[in-house]
């Protein structure tokens, strides 16, 4: 027997071109029990609507079983307040980490510059000391004028500008 017109209804189900009638011609093949051996792979898929569907039937008390599990009695739902300092708590602890972070970068950028030893003292980075300080060269000049009876000059009070 020749089952070349199944073959293309099989051909045509996978790819989604059959009609609703091609399908039922499909499960009345395979619902027969003389299905050749090539085929027979295919059986199970058309044949399992018609065997679950008497095995799988809710009983006449699964409706009276499901209202006992659903509770009767409402729920209720408590609201809660949400105070303004709890919704502001997100962006206090993001300005708290930024205001780290720009400290943090602030120091460390004090702290690696040499060229300002005022901020850098500040930071607690003390620069290595080149040559002579400004005030040994100053006492030095004034030691040396004392010992050599030359009188130090001493500059005169500016008078202060007052304006009308």
């Amino acid at each position: 027997m020749d089952y070349k017109y199944i073959e293309q209804l099989l051909e045509r189900y996978w790819q989604g071109q059959t009609s609703l009638e091609e399908e039922e011609i499909l499960r009345a093949f395979f619902s027969q029990e003389g299905v050749p051996a090539s085929l027979r792979s295919y059986r199970d898929l058309f044949i399992y609507e018609q065997t679950e569907r008497r095995e799988d039937v809710l009983g006449d008390d699964f409706d009276q079983k499901m209202l006992g599990l659903i509770d009767d009695e409402p729920q209720t739902v408590k609201a809660r307040t949400i105070t303004l300092r709890r919704r502001l708590l997100p962006l206090f602890k993001a300005a708290a980490i930024v205001a780290i972070f720009l400290t943090l970068g602030n120091a460390a950028q004090v702290a690696f510059d040499n060229n300002d030893p005022e901020a850098a003292a500040m930071a607690g980075y003390q620069q290595p000391h080149e040559g002579i300080s400004v005030a040994m060269s100053d006492s030095t000049v004034i030691d040396t004028l004392k010992q050599s009876n030359i009188d130090v000059p001493i500059k005169p009070e500016e008078p202060a500008i007052i304006l009308k």
